[in-house]
């Protein structure tokens, strides 16, 4: 077999690093929503 090149991959100091706070924002909203949905609809069947 051949010799296989590993190549680690150095963190460079200039790459950015993403905060993730508005992806958690949008998820806790979307899931706010979900709820608010279900507590509406939950809420018309009971009132039929």
């Amino acid at each position: 077999m051949g010799k296989r090149n590993t190549v680690q991959h150095q963190p460079n100091p200039h790459e950015s690093t993403h905060s993730l706070k508005g992806t958690f924002i949008a998820v806790m909203l979307l899931g706010v929503f979900i709820l608010v949905s279900w507590f509406g609809f939950y809420a018309l069947f009971l009132s039929r």
